[in-house]
């Protein structure tokens, strides 16, 4: 019985993790798509208002200030559902040297077959 509850514990402590994954890709996404017409409407409106360039325009600070602010919510999103430890730690290395090993033995096998 103890084994079964602990099963059902790890299931969905795994099915909160996917949730918060795609929350965060739900985000992600939407923060491309919100500052892209954001974006587009501010360099619009600077490009028809004067006689400024696309090249003034751009370098503007309104133009990208979104994306910078909102950027660092990604940032934090992402950190708190991945984790500092993914990109930093042991086990994250470990996990690379083999992928990496699998996919040089992968592609030797694929040239072999060949």
């Amino acid at each position: 019985m103890e084994n079964n509850f602990t099963e059902e514990q790890r299931y969905l402590k795994a099915k909160k993790k996917v949730k918060d994954i795609k929350g965060f890709y739900s985000h992600f996404l939407v923060y491309i798509l919100v500052n892209i017409f954001i974006s587009a409407i501010i360099i619009f409106g600077m490009m028809h208002d004067g006689n400024e360039s696309f090249g003034e325009v751009i370098t503007e600070f309104g133009v990208y200030s979104t994306w910078m602010f909102w950027g660092i919510g990604v940032f934090f999103h992402w950190l708190g559902v991945f984790g500092y430890g993914s990109i930093v730690s042991k086990d994250w290395e470990e996990r690379k040297i083999k992928e990496l090993m699998e996919e040089e033995e992968n592609r030797n096998k694929k040239l072999l077959n060949k």
